[in-house]
C-alpha cells in the first residue's frame, strides 16, 4: 500500500495538471473568441459612425437644396408680382393715352371745322397743331401714328403676360402657348386686338409677339 500511494499521488498530479492545461486551453480559446468579437464590434461601431456621418452630410445637402428651392420660389413670386404691377401700370398708361388721343382728336375736329379750308383727313392745320402743342407739350399724332402706339402697347401687354405665364408654369424658352393660356394674365381676360385690323402672332416663349402690319413691331 505504501508503494502504491506515491504512484497514486503522481497519477492524481498528472490528472490535475491535465485538467488545468485543458482549462487553460479552453480559456485561451474563449479569450481569442472574445478578442475577435471585440474587433468585430469596433469595426461595426466604425461603420456606424461613418454611416452617420454620410447621412448627416446627405441631410445637410438636402436642406441646402430645399432652402435654395424656397429662395428661388420666393424670387419668382416677387418677379411675377412685379410684372403684374407693371402690366397694370402699362394698362393705365394705355387708357390714359387713348383718352388723350380721343380728346386731341375731338379738339382737332372742332378747330378744323372753323378753318376756312378743312385739312386733309388725319392732319391738323397750323392753328390746331399750335393749340395741341401748347396744351400737351408734344406734337400731335396722326391717326396712323396713334394706331401704331396702341398696337405696340398691346404687344407689350402680350409679351408681359407671356413672361408671367412662363414663370408661373416653369416653361422654358421655346415653349408654345395659346391665347387661352394668356387670358388669366391680361387685365380684360382677353387678347387685345390691333386697332388697324392687324393679326397678332404670339410666338413661343422667349420670342416677341408680332403684328402682321408693317411698322407695328415691338422693339426691346
Amino acid at each position: 500500500m505504501k508503494t502504491l500511494l506515491p504512484w497514486l499521488c503522481v497519477v492524481g498530479l498528472i490528472i490535475g495538471l491535465g485538467w488545468v492545461y485543458s482549462a487553460g486551453q479552453k480559456k485561451d480559446t474563449e479569450l481569442a473568441a472574445l478578442r475577435e468579437e471585440s474587433q468585430q464590434l469596433q469595426k461595426l461601431r466604425a461603420e456606424m459612425e461613418e454611416t452617420k456621418g454620410t447621412h448627416a452630410t446627405a441631410e445637410s445637402d438636402e436642406l441646402v437644396k430645399l432652402r435654395k428651392g424656397n429662395e428661388d420660389l420666393l424670387r419668382l413670386r416677387n418677379e411675377v408680382g412685379q410684372l403684374r404691377k407693371e402690366n397694370q401700370q402699362l394698362s393705365g398708361q394705355v387708357q390714359t393715352a387713348q383718352a388723350q388721343a380721343q380728346g386731341a382728336q375731338a379738339q382737332a375736329q372742332a378747330l378744323s371745322a372753323n378753318a376756312a379750308q378743312a385739312p386733309a383727313p388725319g392732319q391738323l392745320d397750323p392753328a390746331a397743331q399750335a393749340a395741341f402743342a401748347a396744351r400737351y407739350g408734344v406734337a400731335p399724332q396722326t391717326p396712323e401714328q396713334q394706331q401704331v402706339s396702341v398696337c405696340i402697347n398691346n404687344l407689350r401687354l402680350i409679351d408681359g403676360a407671356k413672361q408671367q405665364w412662363a414663370l408661373e408654369k416653369q416653361k422654358p424658352a421655346g415653349a408654345l402657348l395659346t391665347a387661352a393660356d394668356l387670358a388669366p394674365y391680361l387685365k380684360t381676360n382677353t387678347l387685345p386686338t390691333c386697332p388697324a385690323g392687324g393679326v397678332y402672332t404670339l410666338n413661343p416663349v422667349g420670342f416677341s409677339p408680332l403684328c402682321n402690319i408693317p411698322g407695328h413691331a415691338l422693339w426691346k
